[in-house]
């Protein structure tokens, strides 16, 4: 269905190729890119450029993310976050897609580099955003993520739209948890939207509704590194597009892309940083996650406890209905108290809703179950920060 639902695709996807192979990147890192015959293609258009790529695939229709490298790729990796939206709110869909940060491990020096392609569940009201627990958990299990398996590498690179401001609490924990730092905030030069703004009212893809309150656009799409005690990493230009593709009355995508220059070198001695200040900042940015997931967990609780009760309500007519049935064909009552229509109708119902609500209940017990999860392992990540300070 995507493939058919996108507008221009085909000619998207060409428009990119031919960026890409003009710019001549090291390491591209793609979102979005549903289907697989549009990476195909990209595949064979970049292959003289970008001899080592990978595909991760998850979800129903597939994560969308991508990688292309100069450098040889020698592992790879899919996490895909346990929460990731709901399955009934199909306008969305984010749920179908297993939402994922895929990592590859790449050769270059005397240890890997490892980048990271990844994107977070999207934010369709930022007034009533019923998706901020999800998101949050994503977060978090995102900085796990890259704190755990980071430790081997010599610099990481965490490249994708995770749909989260600059100020979010999301991003805040995300960047505090892991010490991955921000390349546009850090930048020696930049050229592009106004404050690095990726998704802009004047983009024809975009909705304009849900940017009315940003009239410059939004940036939910970040280029993010560390290094290695013994390396440093400087970002000396970061570049946005700015609308439509040269020569071409469409953009590349909804969003606008990202590109970074870093400048990766080897250093005598480790760097000493002052990490009191940040563990004290931090200290906030865990409680107030840990406030919006419990929340989120409390709101759970509630659409399990009313799932349960659907369920339960459909069971008690279904049993009503096999005794009334029961009771005619024993010849306890004088006739069908029904007509055999309404009475075969009214059993599919019941039978339908019985299926739904218990669906829907087991979908809300394992939410419940991973929010209390997350929850958790923020209370215990507050506490070490507490004791250790």
């Amino acid at each position: 269905a995507i493939r058919y639902l996108s507008k221009r695709r085909q000619e998207r996807v060409r428009l990119i190729g031919d960026m890409l192979r003009q710019e001549g990147f090291d390491l591209v890192l793609l979102q979005e890119v549903w289907s697989e015959r549009d990476y195909s293609d990209l595949k064979a258009k970049l292959g003289g450029c970008y001899p080592f790529s990978h595909y991760f695939r998850s979800g129903v229709i597939g994560s969308g993310l991508c990688v292309f490298s100069r450098f040889p790729i020698l592992d790879t990796l899919l996490y895909q976050y346990s929460l990731n939206g709901y399955p009934y709110m199909l306008q969305h869909g984010d749920w179908f897609c297993g939402k994922s940060v895929g990592l590859v491990v790449l050769a270059w020096g005397s240890r890997p580099l490892c980048p990271c392609s990844c994107q977070l569940h999207a934010e369709y009201c930022r007034e009533k955003d019923a998706y901020l627990p999800h998101r949050l958990v994503q977060a978090w299990e995102l900085a796990q993520f890259i704190r755990h398996t980071s430790k081997a590498a010599d610099v990481v690179l965490l490249g994708g739209d995770l749909n989260m401001h600059p100020e979010d609490v999301g991003i805040r924990l995300l960047r505090g948890w892991t010490g991955l730092r921000d390349a546009f905030a850090e930048a020696m030069r930049f050229e592009g939207c106004e404050d690095g703004c990726t998704l802009i009212p004047n983009n024809c893809f975009t909705v304009k509704t849900e940017l009315l309150p940003f009239p410059l656009g939004i940036r939910i799409d970040y280029i993010l590194y560390k290094a290695a005690p013994s390396f440093t990493v400087k970002c000396e230009e970061l570049k946005t597009t700015t609308g439509t593709a040269p020569g071409m009355d469409i953009p590349f995508s909804d969003h606008e892309a990202v590109m970074a220059t870093l400048h990766i070198r080897r250093q005598g001695q480790a760097a000493d940083g002052n990490l009191g200040t940040a563990e004290l900042t931090l200290v906030d940015v865990v409680t107030e996650a840990r406030t919006e997931v419990g929340v989120g967990l409390r709101a759970a609780q509630r659409q399990r406890y009313s799932t349960g009760r659907m369920a339960v309500l459909a069971l008690l007519l279904l049993l009503l209905q096999a005794a009334a049935a029961l009771g005619t064909l024993v010849g306890l009552a004088a006739g069908q108290p029904f007509p055999k229509l309404s009475f075969s109708l009214l059993a599919f119902f019941a039978i339908g809703i019985l299926l739904l609500a218990t669906g829907l209940h087991l979908f809300h017990t394992i939410e419940v179950k991973m929010l209390q999860g997350t929850e958790e392992q923020l209370r215990m990540a507050l506490r070490t920060l507490q004791e250790h300070p």
